[in-house]
């Protein structure tokens, strides 16, 4: 391969990773100059790595010469497992730290690492931060506790409930004083998990951190001005604390 390519074009590349027996599928962004910082992108409850919100993250954080991994935690979009009983907390943790490990054998890419989660992948982010080593994090209506998203899998989830959720309740508690470098948004009228959840969050966490209130914003963040207001901090985030200190 010629390394003079690597510094001059950004790559897309289709990855898969194994996590305990499952294979796992992505979307790895690269940057035109590598290696270069990561940020890994987790998921909400019922979606996938092709949410709009991960995708517009993606190009912003490639802009400022970071990469980006999106992927399907196990059950979701192309990789394997059962959404049904596969979905907890503690299993989506471990999908992300194989996936970290994973990058991490590649050259092209640099030990400095940020999360983002949206909804139940904000609470992934937030549990592993410490075991991956994560130096910034960025979470979008994230809840405290399982309770808000055990309510939204026992309405429209397969078979009508998450086994594997409703047995392996999570509360974040412990958690939280642990982690900083952390940016929180939140929409006020969000009806799947309460802002209750985005000041709780806050309250507890060790800083650096910074809280966005989107007014009258939803769980989904279905306002264009929120989602662009979204985008432009949230890359900067990870600018700020992944890209301009190894720059200075």
């Amino acid at each position: 391969m010629d390394m003079q390519a690597l510094l001059i074009e950004p790559i897309i590349e289709e990855l898969e990773f194994s996590a305990d027996g499952l294979r796992l599928r992505g979307t790895l962004h690269l940057p035109e100059s590598r290696p270069a910082p990561l940020v890994v992108g987790c998921h909400g409850l019922l979606s996938d790595r092709r949410s709009p919100k991960q995708i517009a993250l993606t190009e912003a954080c490639r802009r400022r010469g970071l990469a980006y991994f999106r992927f399907d935690h196990r059950g979701c979009g192309d990789s394997e497992g059962r959404l049904e009983t596969d979905t907890s907390l503690n299993h989506r943790v471990s999908d992300l730290l194989h996936a970290v490990r994973h990058l991490y054998q590649r050259p092209d890419i640099q030990k400095r690492l940020g999360l983002f989660g949206s909804s139940l992948g904000g609470a992934v982010c937030i549990r592993a931060a410490g075991p991956v080593g994560a130096s910034a994090i960025v979470t979008f209506a994230a809840p405290v506790r399982s309770r808000p998203l055990k309510a939204v899998f026992d309405a429209v989830g397969p078979h009508g409930r998450a086994e594997s959720l409703l047995k392996n309740e999570f509360d974040l508690i412990d958690d939280l004083p642990k982690i900083g470098n952390l940016l929180v948004f939140h929409g006020d009228a969000d009806e799947v998990v309460p802002v209750a959840h985005a000041h709780e969050i806050i309250r507890l966490a060790a800083g650096p951190k910074r809280l966005i209130i989107q007014k009258n914003g939803d769980h989904p963040m279905s306002d264009p001005r929120h989602q662009q207001a979204f985008i432009r901090e949230a890359a900067l985030w990870f600018n700020q604390t992944l890209v301009m200190p190894v720059a200075g």
